[in-house]
C-alpha cells in the first residue's frame, strides 16, 4: 500500500474533515510508534507519547495551526520527539527489561540473537541523554539528514552534529568497555 498523500489528510483534517485524521494515524503509527518507543525506552511509554501526540497533532490540524513550513511527516516526527523528550524528562529513564520489550509482539523473523542485540543495544540507548539519543535515533534510525534533524528538534544544524558527535562516543566507550 502507498503511503497516503499525509497533506491532503492534513488540510482535509483542517476543513473539518475528521475522519481524514484515521488516514494520518494509519500512514504513520509504525514509523512514529518506533521511534516513541526508541526515546522513551519502552512499548508502554511510546503508546503513552504517541497518544499524546497525535492528541496534540489533531487539535492544531482542527484549529489550523499547523503551518505547513514543513512536511506533515517532519511536523509530526517534531510533535512525537518533543512528548517523548518531555515524558523523559519528567521520569527517570529506565533501561528495558525483558518484560517491557520494544516489540509488543515477539517477531519470529529475529533469531533469538538478535533480540538480544536489539535488547543490548536499546540498553545503551537508554544510557545517553535524551537529547543525545533523539538525535542518534533519529539520524541512524529514521534516516533524516543533519537539515531534517534540526528542523524537527527546532535546533541549528550546529547542535545536532554535536550532539551527534558525543552520543557516538558515549556508545563507543559504552563498547569498549564491554
Amino acid at each position: 500500500m502507498a503511503d497516503p498523500d499525509l497533506s491532503l489528510l492534513a488540510r482535509r483534517v483542517a476543513k473539518g474533515d475528521v475522519e481524514a485524521f484515521g488516514g494520518i494515524v494509519r500512514g504513520t503509527q509504525g514509523r512514529l510508534f518506533r521511534l516513541a518507543a526508541r526515546l522513551s525506552g519502552s512499548a508502554s511509554d511510546a503508546e503513552d507519547v504517541l497518544q499524546e501526540a497525535y492528541v496534540k497533532a489533531f487539535n492544531a490540524l482542527r484549529d489550523q495551526r499547523f503551518d505547513g513550513r514543513s512536511s506533515v511527516q517532519t511536523w509530526l516526527y517534531r510533535i512525537v520527539s518533543n512528548a517523548a523528550i518531555d515524558a523523559t524528562r519528567r521520569r527517570r529513564a529506565r533501561p528495558v527489561s525483558d518484560t517491557d520489550e520494544l516489540q509488543p509482539e515477539a517477531d519470529s523473523s529475529v533469531d533469538p540473537d538478535g533480540r538480544l542485540a536489539l535488547r543490548e543495544l536499546d540498553e545503551w540507548l537508554s544510557e545517553l541523554s535524551v537529547e543525545q539519543r533523539t538525535v542518534l535515533v533519529l539520524r541512524a534510525v529514521e534516516g533524516f539528514s543533519t537539515a531534517e534533524t534540526a528542523d524537527i528538534l527546532g535546533c541549528s544544524e550546529g547542535a545536532v552534529e554535536q550532539r551527534l558527535i558525543r552520543a557516538r562516543a558515549n556508545l563507543n566507550k559504552r563498547r569498549d568497555e564491554t
